[in-house]
């Protein structure tokens, strides 16, 4: 098995990979270097690591040819240059989400994608842990049938001096709020078992924070199975939770409400019947554990890697997730639904924060 040498670009997150995705797989990754603007930063976490390269210069890990994947952990608004560099520069990437700011810009990637000898993985970490696994399994298996309805809320809290950071709570370089970089997260899972949307109504609103992007949203989907979903996000909730519920003919699931783990067990799974119940044990019953977040997806990283199974998140799950963001925007501005799939021609395709009222 090979072990490949990964370079962290940006050390506030990317902290996180290390700890939850590179070091519990110590015999398939090496954090080679490490790269942050912040020196102070950049010495901490390679201290805390015993992490010798570091460096403030992006092109100078482009240029490296020891470096076999570059982990991107910036700020969002730039991480459409970097990962098209990146790819450029014949890497694996990874990048966190945000991937970009439009449609158009993730458009960009994907054709970048396809002319590169390296593949990108964006991040959607939240996919991974028991709950959501067992999950996925029963629904894929065939078990829990007809689509009915969901709900889906994050519900978490972020204060003044989160958006003390910079770049953070800006149009021009966070992308946008509470849709963009919080409850995108829960909005993936519930297509990941639930599949796309076909069309999409919401609202969003600047209600808690002094900030440019939206901190709370609400929508309603008519999802391609002919399910109705609803979905509710806020960073005022005095209780931080997250939870999908997900009802269809022959099961109901309930996920954790853990905020920031909300794919772990406990689930509920209320089986319909006796019979039902059967078939899930059938299923389930030889369940091994699923490590939660960056752990499970970097190791499926790997063995998609080593040629061992497919890419766990691909640059299409990516679209898809944004093309849900630009559809509540769009239906926000325009107080009109909005259906999928959001092509060029909409107003929103080039750059979601284009007003249109």
């Amino acid at each position: 098995m090979s072990i490949r040498t990964v370079a962290i670009v940006g050390c506030g997150i990317g902290r996180s990979h290390i700890v939850e995705g590179y070091l519990p797989h110590a015999d398939k990754f090496k954090v080679a270097a490490i790269c942050d603007l912040n020196e102070q930063r950049l010495a901490a976490v390679g201290d805390e690591f015993g992490i010798e390269r570091r460096t403030t210069s992006f092109a100078e890990l482009l240029a490296d040819d020891t470096i076999d994947i570059i982990d991107i952990c910036t700020p969002p608004g730039i991480h459409l240059e970097q990962v098209v560099a990146a790819l450029a520069a014949g890497k694996h990437v990874v990048c966190e989400k945000p991937l970009t700011g439009s449609l158009a810009g993730v458009d960009t990637i994907m054709e970048a994608e396809r002319n590169a000898k390296g593949v990108l993985m964006p991040i959607f970490q939240y996919r991974y842990g028991d709950g959501i696994q067992k999950a996925k399994r029963i629904i894929d298996a065939g078990i829990a049938g007809k689509a009915y309805t969901a709900s889906v809320e994050t519900f978490w809290l972020r204060k003044p001096e989160y958006y003390a950071v910079p770049w953070r709570g800006k149009w021009a370089t966070e992308l946008g709020g509470v849709l963009v970089t919080h409850a995108l997260h829960l909005h993936d899972m519930l297509m990941h078992l639930m599949g796309p949307a076909a069309r999409v109504f919401g609202r969003v609103a600047t209600r808690v924070n002094d900030i440019e992007v939206e901190d709370c949203a609400s929508a309603s989907l008519l999802m391609e199975n002919g399910a109705f979903v609803s979905l509710s996000c806020t960073l005022g909730s005095q209780e931080q939770m997250s939870r999908l519920r997900l009802h269809f003919e022959n099961v109901t699931f309930e996920s954790t409400h853990e905020p920031y783990t909300p794919g772990k067990d406990p689930w509920k799974i209320i089986a319909a019947n006796d019979d039902v119940q059967e078939k899930i044990d059938r299923v389930v019953g030889d369940w091994q554990p699923v490590a939660p977040r960056f752990t499970t997806q970097m190791g499926q990283f790997h063995a998609f890697l080593s040629g061992q199974g497919p890419l766990p998140v691909t640059t299409t799950d990516a679209r898809r997730a944004l093309e849900l963001v630009t559809a509540i925007y769009q239906s926000s501005d325009s107080g009109a639904e909005v259906p999928l799939p959001v092509g060029p021609d909409s107003p929103k395709y080039a750059d979601w924060r284009a007003r249109t009222k």
